[in-house]
């Protein structure tokens, strides 16, 4: 396990995680977000080849629409 924080809290995640496999365990997969990792946005496309390294911040934010 490793620690990171996501959004502010402290997480513990499987080590060797990727930004795609945490998305899935929040059930937020094929959902319109964007995901920060350490002050930078990660692509979508590189969601699932982008490992969560140890001490990470994430922050992930999920588009809502309405009118």
């Amino acid at each position: 396990m490793i620690s990171v924080r996501l959004n502010g809290k402290p997480t513990a995640l499987q080590a060797g995680c990727t930004l795609a496999d945490l998305l899935a365990s929040q059930g937020l997969l094929n959902k319109r977000v964007a995901v920060e990792l350490n002050g930078e946005i990660v692509p979508k496309s590189l969601h699932a080849q982008t490992p969560i390294p140890p001490d990470s911040q994430l922050e992930i934010v999920v588009a809502v629409g309405g009118g």
